[in-house]
């Protein structure tokens, strides 16, 4: 990659597991890009790009799905831009688009610096342990982000800290997708395109909530019943690369 010049790589891109250590690193999330179009009714099947490795570091990198949405042989048309499934990820000032289910965060620990994360109906989703210092776009009503912690004793969580929520139309926060579904949003802009509501009502068990949040978004009128503001202490545990314990493997420079 050479210049300013805008290289896209038009193929699906899998790091297995057996290949670990890999730092791959773009020009930056303008200018390269992993790019496919595959939608289907299996979120593995659809991803752009899968990291299936323990110790990955992206840097600079879009991926993007450009499958489109609403096709009459694929109702739910899943086309996930990037399926994350090693532990001890990272993506450092990279780009995940896609009109339906972005980001499958499906497990391990991952952190998000600097990312710019775009798509439709409950766009960031699985069962990670992640903190994302990033921004969000929605298009359509969904929810920014869909856990799946099924136990108390569960260590995941979505935790956005620092980062910008916005976008056209509504949108929820969060949805559970499990009982104990945990999602935090902390220090936060909400634009206006935020549902007052939160999310789906008559869940008792989960940790969805915010801590000083900020924006037109960020009324707490309506909130749902569940949803939560936490107290200072509560929170701190989840605010820092202690959370993914960074400290032990992420790069240096951090």
């Amino acid at each position: 990659m050479v210049g300013n010049s805008i290289v896209e790589v038009l193929e699906r891109v899998v790091v297995p597991k057996n290949k670990q250590y890999i730092y791959l690193r773009g020009n930056g999330k303008g200018r390269t890009a992993i790019v496919y179009d595959e939608c289907s009714d299996n979120n593995s099947e659809s991803a752009t790009f899968t990291v299936e490795a323990n110790n990955f570091v992206a840097f600079g990198i879009t991926f993007k799905n450009n499958a489109e949405r609403g096709l009459p042989n694929l109702p739910r048309n899943q086309s996930v831009a990037a399926k994350v499934a090693g532990d001890k990820v990272a993506f450092y000032h990279c780009g995940f688009y896609s009109p339906h289910n972005t980001l499958f965060d499906n497990k391990g620990r991952h952190f998000y610096e600097s990312c710019y994360i775009q798509g439709n109906i409950d766009f960031i989703f699985g069962r990670g342990q992640s903190l994302f210092q990033a921004n969000g776009r929605n298009d359509i009503l969904g929810s920014i982000a869909a856990h799946n912690r099924k136990s108390a004793d569960d260590s995941s969580g979505f935790v956005f800290i620092n980062g910008k929520v916005y976008g056209v139309g509504e949108v929820y926060l969060g949805r559970a997708n499990e009982a104990h579904s945990r999602i935090i949003f902390a220090n936060t802009y909400f634009s206006k395109t935020i549902s007052p509501s939160a999310g789906a009502t008559g869940v008792t068990l989960v940790t969805q909530g915010e801590d000083d949040c900020h924006g037109p978004g960020s009324d707490l009128q309506n909130r749902a019943e569940w949803a939560r503001q936490f107290s200072k202490e509560e929170v701190e545990p989840f605010l820092s690369i202690d959370f993914i314990n960074g400290t032990e493997w992420l790069p240096a420079y951090y």
